[in-house]
């Protein structure tokens, strides 16, 4: 083939002169300052025989080494072979040319046939960038006006005269004209510009998880696509952190399981449709299939509605035939007819907890109860009705919901007068789920409580997930599991605003024995991830204290103190209790080295961080998941020196004064947060990795074992279902 040269779009620069001769209106061609660049190296290692290896990440995109060269070289390719005269890259008459080209790639590159599609999309991308670029360079003026140019020199070896003048007799067309100027003014103003110049999103990608350190292989699409809007200054529009943050929010709050909203979460976020081939915030390469996305359908109101149909249909012909069987003297209580053949495979055998739909007027939960799946099932004595199964319905979400089946028996035909009983229910229409327990085991601690129908629809259920971890090739647990739990037994004892439940506390947690109040707004946080509270701070300490320091004997090496009384309001308006309260924890541990956990925050809801005291060695390790130090807040830092000075003095430990004021302050470079709200989730992992780690001192780096730099949510999603499994084993709801 001929030589290989990129023509000045959208390749590599070389220092080649331009050709003098042909002009164009404006200078157009003059003012194209990079020359024509000749794939040299590509060629002669060709020549040498020598491929040239290329990387793919985990989503099939081109990365480094060598990414951006095959790239380039895909692009001088496609313009030696196909003429810009090419308006339809998948017309059959370009599969030879398609052909040559992958051949040519083959010849130099050490590449898998599995990567042809991606080539040949490439190719054809490369290809309209190219006319693109021909056309507003030399075809237009600076107001955009069609300029009738001459074929530019600098392509004559890769533009024929011929072709150049269909090209423009193409764009004087009046439709392409209307195109072109909608394609312009769609482009020319985006809400959010990319801002990353010709790196695209794969090695954007590459080049964040390698200056990061980071040992995950991708990232999610809406930290992509925020990092692809930072300038070069390094600044992130205010706009842009907005959409980031609601896709943070989104990402911990949507549950997979009920959600029928099949776009992703930054297309939510921006409130914009999804199209197929493509993955918002990844960039070209990927697609849906790549990256093993299903989207779920729900079942149209109209496709429920003829399922139903056609149940009903064959329940009346069930009946027909059953009273032609009776006419002709056959039992109905015959051995054949006892059986039920409506046992469902699908649906584990025996009494399973279940979610109740109906599809009409819109298909939705209505209530929750247990599925009887067994071989020769009865409802009051009489077969089910085909594609029915048995279920007990214990909580009706909608009491005035019309009941599948009506009951013959007790004549119930809505789902609230059948609570208790028994009822037939299509088993299209019956979800398998959690334990919905119809009573709280609590004892009624003379809080004001109620126990009620919930005629809510917000619901937690459990997502079930094969995804296999990465790290450690184990199944991951149901990232939902103990939440839905929490969540219906809220929903069973129904407590309402203003009312709360008592988590109590052991006089060994924090040095005095009490009850850390919890009301609804404090379970929502866990449920739907928002700003942590003081309360749900305190409980997780507790959490912390019955399950990890006390099966391990680590109370002897750790302790905790109270945030509600160490806060920086208190530390404030209040200091000498401040300092009172912490010294005698200090002093009650004087004949042994031991770590104090102190979840700071900075008042009135404010944000939180780790201050971690080791009073024996005078050493304060500072965790901040915002990456801010101590000086952020003098007040803390003068409250806590003062305290281990009062330590050292009663302690009777004798210090130069030119060293008094020697207290070691160590900032931690711990995982950092990435939005405004996880601050109080960082804190409890922090506590809880410094227990496993069962160590006194932290390293300045953090623990090699959870060294990252932030938390997935799957880390995050791991402190809330501890939470709730907790909560509901203390059975105080």
């Amino acid at each position: 083939m001929t030589n290989l040269i990129d023509v000045g779009y959208p390749l590599m620069a070389s220092n080649e002169d331009h050709p003098h001769g042909d002009e164009t209106v404006g200078g157009a061609e003059r003012e194209i300052k990079r020359g024509i660049t000749v794939m040299k190296k590509v060629i002669r290692d060709r020549d040498r025989g020598v491929l040239i290896k290329v990387h793919w990440n985990e989503g099939g995109q081109l990365i480094e080494p060598n990414g951006s060269t095959l790239t380039s070289f895909i692009g001088a390719l496609v313009r030696n072979e196909v003429p810009i005269t090419c308006d339809n890259w998948r017309n059959k008459q370009l599969n030879e040319a398609k052909d040559k080209i992958w051949s040519e790639i083959k010849r130099c590159f050490d590449i898998e046939e599995n990567r042809r599609d991606h080539c040949l999309k490439l190719a054809g991308k490369l290809l309209r960038g190219f006319r693109t670029f021909l056309s507003t360079t030399f075809l237009r003026d600076t107001e955009g006006t069609f300029v009738d140019a001459e074929l530019p020199s600098k392509y004559a070896s890769l533009i024929s005269p011929k072709e150049w003048e269909t090209f423009k007799s193409k764009r004087k067309t009046q439709e392409f004209k209307s195109v072109s100027e909608t394609n312009r003014q769609r482009a020319s103003s985006p809400a959010y510009p990319y801002r990353k110049g010709r790196v695209g999103y794969g090695r954007l990608e590459q080049s964040i998880l390698t200056k990061e350190n980071s040992s995950e292989t991708s990232l999610p699409a809406h930290v992509l696509w925020k990092e692809a809007r930072v300038g070069k200054d390094g600044k992130i529009k205010e706009d842009v952190q907005q959409i980031f943050e609601k896709c943070e929010t989104l990402s911990q709050s949507i549950v997979p399981y009920e959600d029928t909203d099949c776009r992703s979460i930054l297309s939510r976020a921006l409130d914009v449709p999804e199209y197929s081939g493509r993955v918002r915030g990844k960039g070209f390469g990927i697609t849906q299939k790549s990256l093993n996305i299903k989207k779920q359908k729900t079942p149209s109101n109209k496709e429920l509605q003829q399922t139903l149909e056609a149940l009903k249909a064959e329940v009346l012909e069930l009946r027909k035939e059953r009273e032609r069987d009776r006419a002709a003297g056959f039992k109905d209580t015959s051995d054949k007819d006892s059986i039920n053949c409506n046992f469902q495979p699908t649906i584990p055998e025996g009494i399973s907890p279940c979610h109740l739909y109906l599809a009409r007027p819109t298909y939705r939960m209505v209530g929750k109860g247990k599925v009887h799946n067994n071989l020769g099932e009865l409802l009051h004595t009489k077969p089910l009705p085909t594609g029915s199964l048995k279920v007990s319905v214990d909580i009706a979400l909608e009491k005035d919901a019309l009941l599948p089946h009506p009951d013959d028996v007790s004549d119930a035909t809505l789902l609230g007068d059948a609570i208790g009983s028994f009822v037939a229910w299509p088993t299209g229409l019956i979800i398998v789920g959690y334990e919905t327990p119809t009573k709280s085991k609590a004892k009624d601690k003379g809080i004001a409580r109620e126990i009620e129908s919930v005629a809510s629809q917000k619901e937690i259920p459990v997502a079930k997930k094969t995804e296999i971890s990465k790290r450690t090739g184990a199944k991951k647990k149901n990232p939902s599991k103990y939440r839905a739990c929490l969540h219906t037994y809220l929903e069973t004892t129904g407590i309402s605003d203003g009312c709360v439940r008592l988590i109590p506390m052991d006089g060994a947690i924090f040095g005095f024995e009490y009850a850390e109040p919890l009301g609804k707004e404090d379970f929502d946080q866990i449920l739907y991830h928002t700003q942590l509270s003081v309360g749900v701070i305190n409980t997780y300490m507790r959490y912390l204290y019955d399950k990890l320091m006390g099966p391990r004997g680590l109370e002897q090496r750790f302790s905790f103190l109270n945030p509600m009384k160490t806060n920086l309001t208190e530390m404030i308006r209040k200091p000498d209790e401040v300092r009172t309260y912490v010294v005698e924890r200090f002093m009650a541990d004087t004949d042994r080295e031991k770590l104090f956990f102190l979840p700071f925050n900075t008042g009135d809801g404010g944000h939180w961080l780790l201050v971690a005291i080791n009073p024996f060695k005078e050493i304060v390790y500072y965790l901040d998941s915002l990456h801010n130090d101590w000086t952020t807040y003098p007040a803390m830092k003068t409250i806590v020196d003062t305290i281990i000075q009062t330590v050292r003095a009663q302690r009777k430990i004798q210090v130069p004064k030119r060293k008094a004021n020697n207290i070691t302050w160590n900032r931690v470079e711990c995982p950092r947060q990435r939005n405004n709200i996880d601050c109080g989730y960082y804190t409890l992992r922090f506590m809880k990795e410094t227990l496993l780690m069962d160590r006194t001192d932290i390293p300045s780096d953090y623990f090699d074992e959870y060294r990252c730099a932030y938390y997935s949510k799957d880390q995050l999603d791991e402190i809330k279902e501890e939470l709730c499994q907790f909560i509901i084993e203390l059975q105080v709801l």
